[in-house]
């Protein structure tokens, strides 16, 4: 895995650590007794939950991206800069 990818996985894991109510997808069969939609549940509102679910990890990995980009922007000023080099 790559340097940048570790990171950004890392960053997504600690905002996932910091969420309180974290849901999951629900299948179809996820209601009582394992039947389809919960028994006759409303197949659209299954799919308008897991839609918001997937909408809130797509904000989690975005919001990782772009604390990952912040970083590297920073690191790149603080070496251009005239920050500390090993040489």
């Amino acid at each position: 895995m790559s340097d940048r990818r570790q990171r950004i996985h890392s960053l997504v894991l600690a905002l996932l650590a910091h969420q309180s109510d974290l849901e999951l997808l629900e299948d179809e069969r996820s209601g009582p007794g394992g039947h389809p939609l919960g028994g006759g549940g409303d197949p659209g509102s299954w799919l308008e939950r897991n839609r918001r679910v997937v909408q809130r990890y797509q904000s989690l990995v975005r919001s990782a991206v772009t604390l990952d980009a912040l970083i590297e922007q920073e690191l790149g000023s603080d070496q251009l800069g005239g920050g500390s080099t090993s040489g």
